[in-house]
């Protein structure tokens, strides 16, 4: 039993981490892309965020969870989480970037690792779960 529980949980741990790294990638390319255009980097920031973020809820719904869950239940617990993470890629250029000086790939490459670690511990406790 203990085998399996430990198999079950390495095949979700691997696909959260599919599905997060896509997620992440898009983010970081998009964001990339549109300041590259532009798009000062907050706004390119968001915006990238935004996008990514419908990948992510329909991949780990779909994906890592394969949650039979409402979206009336799961979607604005997606979105709570979402928006915490949406506040941290709209701070972190800000300050970084606007108050400091630095190039745009440093906040985002922040926002890389602080969103998705949030939402591991996340997503499997509180989103995607019975309810």
């Amino acid at each position: 039993m203990t085998r399996l529980i430990g198999g079950l949980w390495s095949l979700r741990l691997s696909r959260f981490a599919a599905i997060g790294i896509l997620s992440t990638v898009l983010y970081a390319v998009l964001a990339l892309v549109l300041n590259g255009l532009g798009v000062e980097a907050t706004g390119a920031s968001v915006l990238a965020f935004g996008l990514a973020a419908v990948f992510s809820y329909t991949g780990h719904k779909y994906v890592t969870y394969v949650s039979g869950g409402r979206h009336a239940f799961e979607l604005p617990r997606f979105l709570a989480l979402s928006a915490a993470g949406l506040a941290v890629v709209s701070m972190l250029p800000a300050l970084l970037t606007g108050l400091l000086g630095l190039p745009a790939v440093v906040p985002i490459l922040l926002a890389c690792i602080v969103v998705p670690t949030v939402n591991y511990v996340v997503l499997g406790r509180w989103v995607f779960r019975d309810g």
